[in-house]
Protein backbone atom coordinates (compact mmCIF):
# COMPACT_ATOMS: atom_id res chain seq x y z
CA UNK A 1 0.00 0.00 0.00
CA UNK A 2 1.44 3.19 -1.09
CA UNK A 3 2.02 6.17 1.55
CA UNK A 4 2.50 9.61 0.67
CA UNK A 5 3.91 12.69 2.65
CA UNK A 6 1.53 15.56 2.48
CA UNK A 7 2.36 18.75 4.26
CA UNK A 8 -0.36 20.67 5.26
CA UNK A 9 -0.67 24.56 6.06
CA UNK A 10 -4.18 25.49 7.65
CA UNK A 11 -3.39 29.05 8.04
CA UNK A 12 -5.58 31.88 9.25
CA UNK A 13 -9.24 32.64 9.93
CA UNK A 14 -11.06 29.78 8.51
CA UNK A 15 -8.35 27.74 6.42
CA UNK A 16 -8.26 25.25 9.49
CA UNK A 17 -11.80 24.21 9.57
CA UNK A 18 -11.97 24.19 5.83
CA UNK A 19 -8.57 22.24 5.93
CA UNK A 20 -10.09 19.79 8.37
CA UNK A 21 -12.74 18.92 6.32
CA UNK A 22 -10.49 18.63 3.35
CA UNK A 23 -8.39 15.71 5.61
CA UNK A 24 -11.35 14.45 6.54
CA UNK A 25 -12.61 13.26 2.86
CA UNK A 26 -8.66 12.82 2.08
CA UNK A 27 -8.83 10.17 4.84
CA UNK A 28 -12.03 8.35 3.75
CA UNK A 29 -11.06 8.13 -0.31
CA UNK A 30 -7.98 7.26 0.85
CA UNK A 31 -9.56 4.07 2.80
CA UNK A 32 -11.84 2.79 -0.48
CA UNK A 33 -9.10 3.17 -3.20
CA UNK A 34 -6.11 1.46 -1.13
CA UNK A 35 -3.32 4.12 -0.03
CA UNK A 36 -2.24 5.69 3.06
CA UNK A 37 -1.27 9.41 3.70
CA UNK A 38 0.78 10.85 6.07
CA UNK A 39 0.17 14.67 6.80
CA UNK A 40 2.71 16.89 9.13
CA UNK A 41 0.79 20.25 10.15
CA UNK A 42 2.66 23.86 9.68
CA UNK A 43 1.62 26.66 11.47
CA UNK A 44 2.68 29.63 8.99
CA UNK A 45 0.33 32.60 8.65
CA UNK A 46 -0.78 35.73 10.46
CA UNK A 47 -0.87 34.20 14.55
CA UNK A 48 2.66 32.91 13.75
CA UNK A 49 3.78 36.12 12.56
CA UNK A 50 2.07 38.21 15.11
CA UNK A 51 4.05 36.28 17.78
CA UNK A 52 7.55 35.92 16.30
CA UNK A 53 7.86 38.42 13.79
CA UNK A 54 9.08 35.59 11.78
CA UNK A 55 6.86 34.69 8.19
CA UNK A 56 8.51 31.59 7.14
CA UNK A 57 12.11 30.32 7.77
CA UNK A 58 14.70 29.50 4.96
CA UNK A 59 14.28 26.14 6.24
CA UNK A 60 10.83 25.73 4.69
CA UNK A 61 11.56 25.49 1.46
CA UNK A 62 13.62 22.19 1.64
CA UNK A 63 11.45 20.77 4.42
CA UNK A 64 8.52 21.16 1.27
CA UNK A 65 10.26 19.44 -0.95
CA UNK A 66 10.59 16.69 0.99
CA UNK A 67 6.64 16.05 0.10
CA UNK A 68 4.77 14.73 -2.56
CA UNK A 69 2.42 17.69 -2.53
CA UNK A 70 1.26 20.87 0.09
CA UNK A 71 -2.34 21.41 1.13
CA UNK A 72 -3.00 24.92 1.93
CA UNK A 73 -5.80 26.29 3.71
CA UNK A 74 -6.11 29.82 3.57
CA UNK A 75 -3.56 33.04 4.25
CA UNK A 76 -4.67 36.24 5.40
CA UNK A 77 -4.89 38.05 8.88
CA UNK A 78 -6.58 40.86 9.50
CA UNK A 79 -4.01 41.89 11.83
CA UNK A 80 -1.11 41.88 9.61
CA UNK A 81 -0.57 44.40 6.71
CA UNK A 82 -1.88 43.06 3.53
CA UNK A 83 1.23 41.67 1.07
CA UNK A 84 3.20 40.51 4.23
CA UNK A 85 1.91 36.85 4.64
CA UNK A 86 1.09 37.29 0.50
CA UNK A 87 4.55 37.65 -0.04
CA UNK A 88 5.83 35.56 2.45
CA UNK A 89 4.67 32.67 2.38
CA UNK A 90 2.14 32.48 -1.38
CA UNK A 91 4.26 33.86 -3.64
CA UNK A 92 7.46 32.47 -1.81
CA UNK A 93 6.32 28.92 -1.71
CA UNK A 94 5.36 29.54 -5.33
CA UNK A 95 8.68 30.83 -6.86
CA UNK A 96 11.00 29.06 -4.26
CA UNK A 97 9.45 25.65 -5.61
CA UNK A 98 8.67 26.98 -8.92
CA UNK A 99 4.98 26.00 -9.00
CA UNK A 100 5.01 27.77 -12.66
CA UNK A 101 1.78 26.84 -13.13
CA UNK A 102 -1.58 28.20 -11.48
CA UNK A 103 -4.08 25.52 -12.15
CA UNK A 104 -8.00 26.73 -12.11
CA UNK A 105 -10.61 24.49 -13.50
CA UNK A 106 -14.08 27.00 -13.80
CA UNK A 107 -17.07 24.18 -13.59
CA UNK A 108 -20.51 24.84 -13.07
CA UNK A 109 -22.14 21.94 -10.95
CA UNK A 110 -26.12 23.22 -10.43
CA UNK A 111 -27.47 25.88 -12.83
CA UNK A 112 -29.00 27.24 -9.29
CA UNK A 113 -25.73 28.58 -8.11
CA UNK A 114 -24.82 30.46 -11.61
CA UNK A 115 -25.64 34.24 -11.46
CA UNK A 116 -25.94 34.02 -15.28
CA UNK A 117 -28.83 33.92 -17.33
CA UNK A 118 -29.85 30.56 -18.58
CA UNK A 119 -26.36 29.10 -18.61
CA UNK A 120 -26.14 25.35 -17.67
CA UNK A 121 -23.19 23.22 -16.39
CA UNK A 122 -22.50 21.83 -19.95
CA UNK A 123 -21.97 26.21 -20.62
CA UNK A 124 -19.44 26.81 -17.71
CA UNK A 125 -16.69 23.98 -17.98
CA UNK A 126 -13.36 25.40 -18.87
CA UNK A 127 -9.82 25.44 -17.35
CA UNK A 128 -7.16 28.69 -16.81
CA UNK A 129 -4.30 27.69 -17.03
CA UNK A 130 -2.35 30.78 -15.31
CA UNK A 131 1.70 31.41 -15.65
CA UNK A 132 2.95 31.68 -12.00
CA UNK A 133 6.01 32.67 -11.36
CA UNK A 134 7.12 35.87 -13.28
CA UNK A 135 5.27 38.98 -14.74
CA UNK A 136 3.81 41.81 -12.42
CA UNK A 137 3.88 39.54 -9.55
CA UNK A 138 8.06 39.14 -9.89
CA UNK A 139 8.19 42.08 -7.36
CA UNK A 140 10.29 44.23 -10.07
CA UNK A 141 10.15 48.05 -10.17
CA UNK A 142 11.28 50.87 -7.99
CA UNK A 143 9.77 54.56 -6.33
CA UNK A 144 11.87 57.82 -7.84
CA UNK A 145 11.44 60.93 -6.12
CA UNK A 146 9.73 59.05 -3.77
CA UNK A 147 7.19 60.79 -0.80
CA UNK A 148 7.36 64.15 -3.19
CA UNK A 149 5.08 65.56 -5.75
CA UNK A 150 7.23 64.21 -8.55
CA UNK A 151 7.11 60.57 -7.45
CA UNK A 152 7.22 57.98 -9.64
CA UNK A 153 6.52 54.20 -9.40
CA UNK A 154 7.32 51.72 -11.57
CA UNK A 155 6.41 47.92 -11.43
CA UNK A 156 7.65 46.23 -14.01
CA UNK A 157 6.33 43.09 -16.17
CA UNK A 158 9.24 40.49 -16.23
CA UNK A 159 8.64 37.90 -19.23
CA UNK A 160 11.39 35.11 -19.96
CA UNK A 161 11.01 33.36 -23.39
CA UNK A 162 11.45 30.17 -20.96
CA UNK A 163 8.89 30.82 -18.39
CA UNK A 164 6.64 31.73 -21.21
CA UNK A 165 6.91 28.29 -23.49
CA UNK A 166 6.68 26.40 -20.20
CA UNK A 167 3.79 27.04 -19.44
CA UNK A 168 2.41 27.75 -22.84
CA UNK A 169 3.88 23.83 -23.48
CA UNK A 170 2.06 22.67 -20.34
CA UNK A 171 -1.62 24.44 -21.39
CA UNK A 172 -1.09 22.63 -25.04
CA UNK A 173 -0.46 19.31 -23.46
CA UNK A 174 -3.52 19.88 -20.96
CA UNK A 175 -5.98 20.44 -23.77
CA UNK A 176 -4.63 17.60 -25.55
CA UNK A 177 -5.15 15.24 -22.76
CA UNK A 178 -8.32 16.65 -20.97
CA UNK A 179 -9.85 19.16 -23.40
CA UNK A 180 -13.83 18.99 -24.21
CA UNK A 181 -12.98 20.86 -27.43
CA UNK A 182 -9.30 20.40 -28.14
CA UNK A 183 -9.20 24.04 -28.23
CA UNK A 184 -6.32 26.46 -26.63
CA UNK A 185 -7.07 30.16 -26.16
CA UNK A 186 -4.77 32.76 -25.55
CA UNK A 187 -5.66 35.39 -23.41
CA UNK A 188 -3.48 38.75 -23.40
CA UNK A 189 -3.79 42.54 -24.42
CA UNK A 190 -1.20 42.26 -27.61
CA UNK A 191 -2.76 45.62 -29.02
CA UNK A 192 -0.96 47.52 -25.97
CA UNK A 193 1.36 45.66 -24.20
CA UNK A 194 3.31 45.07 -26.94
CA UNK A 195 6.41 44.06 -25.20
CA UNK A 196 5.26 41.56 -23.23
CA UNK A 197 2.85 40.26 -25.24
CA UNK A 198 4.31 39.98 -28.67
CA UNK A 199 7.23 37.69 -26.94
CA UNK A 200 3.61 35.56 -25.59
CA UNK A 201 1.79 35.58 -29.01
CA UNK A 202 5.36 34.91 -30.64
CA UNK A 203 5.95 31.70 -28.25
CA UNK A 204 2.28 30.60 -28.55
CA UNK A 205 2.57 30.36 -32.34
CA UNK A 206 5.18 28.52 -32.81
CA UNK A 207 4.23 26.12 -30.17
CA UNK A 208 1.00 25.36 -31.66
CA UNK A 209 3.35 24.16 -34.75
CA UNK A 210 3.69 21.01 -32.58
CA UNK A 211 0.08 20.27 -31.54
CA UNK A 212 -1.83 20.45 -35.12
CA UNK A 213 -4.69 18.70 -33.37
CA UNK A 214 -5.36 21.45 -30.99
CA UNK A 215 -7.65 24.93 -32.22
CA UNK A 216 -5.87 27.76 -31.14
CA UNK A 217 -7.62 31.01 -30.91
CA UNK A 218 -7.05 34.58 -29.36
CA UNK A 219 -8.52 36.82 -27.04
CA UNK A 220 -7.95 40.48 -25.54
CA UNK A 221 -8.64 40.26 -21.50
CA UNK A 222 -11.24 42.75 -21.47
CA UNK A 223 -13.07 40.82 -24.62
CA UNK A 224 -12.55 37.60 -22.41
CA UNK A 225 -14.21 39.15 -19.50
CA UNK A 226 -17.34 40.10 -21.47
CA UNK A 227 -17.27 36.08 -23.11
CA UNK A 228 -16.92 34.83 -20.00
CA UNK A 229 -20.48 36.55 -18.95
CA UNK A 230 -21.93 36.24 -22.13
CA UNK A 231 -21.03 32.88 -23.76
CA UNK A 232 -18.29 30.89 -21.53
CA UNK A 233 -19.46 27.74 -23.69
CA UNK A 234 -16.95 29.34 -26.05
CA UNK A 235 -13.57 28.47 -24.00
CA UNK A 236 -12.07 25.08 -23.29
CA UNK A 237 -8.46 25.61 -22.22
CA UNK A 238 -6.97 29.43 -21.62
CA UNK A 239 -3.67 30.23 -21.11
CA UNK A 240 -2.60 33.24 -19.67
CA UNK A 241 0.24 35.38 -17.88
CA UNK A 242 0.08 35.92 -13.90
CA UNK A 243 -1.76 39.33 -13.61
CA UNK A 244 -4.05 38.58 -16.19
CA UNK A 245 -4.92 35.00 -14.90
CA UNK A 246 -5.30 36.16 -11.32
CA UNK A 247 -8.36 38.70 -12.46
CA UNK A 248 -10.03 36.71 -14.62
CA UNK A 249 -10.19 33.04 -12.77
CA UNK A 250 -12.20 35.11 -9.88
CA UNK A 251 -14.71 36.04 -12.53
CA UNK A 252 -14.78 32.42 -13.28
CA UNK A 253 -15.29 31.39 -9.58
CA UNK A 254 -18.39 33.64 -9.53
CA UNK A 255 -19.88 32.23 -12.68
CA UNK A 256 -19.28 28.51 -11.79
CA UNK A 257 -21.22 29.59 -8.20
CA UNK A 258 -19.03 31.15 -6.32
CA UNK A 259 -15.74 31.10 -4.22
CA UNK A 260 -17.16 28.69 -1.48
CA UNK A 261 -16.81 25.58 -4.86
CA UNK A 262 -12.91 27.41 -6.72
CA UNK A 263 -10.31 25.28 -6.02
CA UNK A 264 -6.89 25.77 -7.51
CA UNK A 265 -3.26 24.36 -7.68
CA UNK A 266 0.02 25.88 -8.25
CA UNK A 267 1.87 23.27 -10.20
CA UNK A 268 5.46 21.91 -10.37
CA UNK A 269 5.23 19.30 -12.83
CA UNK A 270 8.03 17.34 -11.92
CA UNK A 271 8.19 18.16 -8.04
CA UNK A 272 5.97 19.38 -5.31
CA UNK A 273 2.86 21.13 -6.02
CA UNK A 274 0.35 23.17 -3.90
CA UNK A 275 -3.21 22.90 -3.72
CA UNK A 276 -5.61 25.27 -2.01
CA UNK A 277 -9.33 26.25 -2.07
CA UNK A 278 -8.88 30.59 -4.12
CA UNK A 279 -11.55 32.30 -1.69
CA UNK A 280 -9.60 33.63 1.10
CA UNK A 281 -9.14 33.37 4.86
CA UNK A 282 -13.10 34.83 5.50
CA UNK A 283 -11.56 36.21 9.08
CA UNK A 284 -15.03 37.33 9.71
CA UNK A 285 -16.60 33.96 9.64
CA UNK A 286 -13.91 32.55 11.61
CA UNK A 287 -15.04 29.76 14.52
CA UNK A 288 -18.80 29.77 13.35
CA UNK A 289 -18.62 26.10 11.33
CA UNK A 290 -20.69 27.92 8.80
CA UNK A 291 -17.97 28.07 5.85
CA UNK A 292 -18.30 26.16 2.67
CA UNK A 293 -15.34 23.53 2.55
CA UNK A 294 -16.21 22.37 -0.35
CA UNK A 295 -13.65 24.34 -2.67
CA UNK A 296 -10.73 22.84 0.03
CA UNK A 297 -12.16 19.11 -0.56
CA UNK A 298 -12.14 19.74 -4.19
CA UNK A 299 -8.63 20.96 -3.96
CA UNK A 300 -7.61 17.55 -2.17
CA UNK A 301 -9.21 16.09 -5.09
CA UNK A 302 -6.98 18.33 -8.03
CA UNK A 303 -4.03 17.62 -5.14
CA UNK A 304 -4.90 13.33 -5.66
CA UNK A 305 -4.74 13.57 -9.76
CA UNK A 306 -1.29 15.18 -9.27
CA UNK A 307 0.55 12.98 -7.32
CA UNK A 308 -0.88 10.01 -9.19
CA UNK A 309 -4.48 8.96 -7.16
CA UNK A 310 -6.66 9.82 -10.13
CA UNK A 311 -9.31 7.62 -9.71
CA UNK A 312 -9.44 8.82 -5.72
CA UNK A 313 -9.57 12.13 -7.13
CA UNK A 314 -12.61 11.63 -9.81
CA UNK A 315 -14.44 10.29 -6.55
CA UNK A 316 -14.11 12.91 -4.53
CA UNK A 317 -15.50 15.81 -7.52
CA UNK A 318 -18.23 12.87 -8.42
CA UNK A 319 -19.25 13.61 -4.44
CA UNK A 320 -19.27 16.61 -4.81
CA UNK A 321 -21.26 17.08 -7.43
CA UNK A 322 -23.80 15.07 -5.63
CA UNK A 323 -23.87 17.03 -2.86
CA UNK A 324 -24.24 20.38 -4.91
CA UNK A 325 -27.14 19.07 -7.11
CA UNK A 326 -29.22 17.40 -4.22
CA UNK A 327 -28.31 18.50 -0.45
CA UNK A 328 -27.26 22.31 -0.89
CA UNK A 329 -29.38 25.05 -0.57
CA UNK A 330 -26.89 27.79 -1.50
CA UNK A 331 -23.32 27.78 -1.81
CA UNK A 332 -22.49 30.85 0.27
CA UNK A 333 -21.03 30.48 3.78
CA UNK A 334 -24.01 30.42 6.09
CA UNK A 335 -26.35 29.54 3.67
CA UNK A 336 -25.98 26.30 2.56
CA UNK A 337 -28.18 24.41 4.93
CA UNK A 338 -25.79 22.47 6.34
CA UNK A 339 -22.63 23.49 8.41
CA UNK A 340 -19.47 22.83 7.50
CA UNK A 341 -18.65 19.77 9.18
CA UNK A 342 -21.88 18.38 8.08
CA UNK A 343 -20.72 19.61 4.34
CA UNK A 344 -17.78 17.20 4.94
CA UNK A 345 -19.43 14.90 6.05
CA UNK A 346 -21.98 14.23 3.13
CA UNK A 347 -18.93 14.20 0.94
CA UNK A 348 -17.65 11.19 2.43
CA UNK A 349 -21.21 9.52 2.73
CA UNK A 350 -21.70 9.89 -1.16
CA UNK A 351 -18.04 8.97 -1.74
Amino acid sequence: MKTYKIAVIPGDGTGPEVVREGLKVLEAVSQKCGFKYEKVIFDFGGGRYLKTKEVMPDSAIKEFKKFDAIFLGAIGHPDVKPGILEKGILLRLRFDLDQYINLRPVQLYDERFCPLKDKKPKDIDFVVVRENSEGLYKGMGEFQKKETKDEVAIQISYNTRKGIERCIRYAFDYARAHGKKRKLTLCGKTNVLTFAWDLWERTFQEVAKEYPDIKTDYAHVDAATMWFVKNPEWFDVIVTDNMFGDIITDLGAMIQGGMGIAAGGNINPKDVSMFEPIGGSAPKYTGQNVINPLAAICAGAMLLKQIGEAKAGELIEKSVRSVVTTKLKDLAAGKMGYSTSEVGDLVVKNL
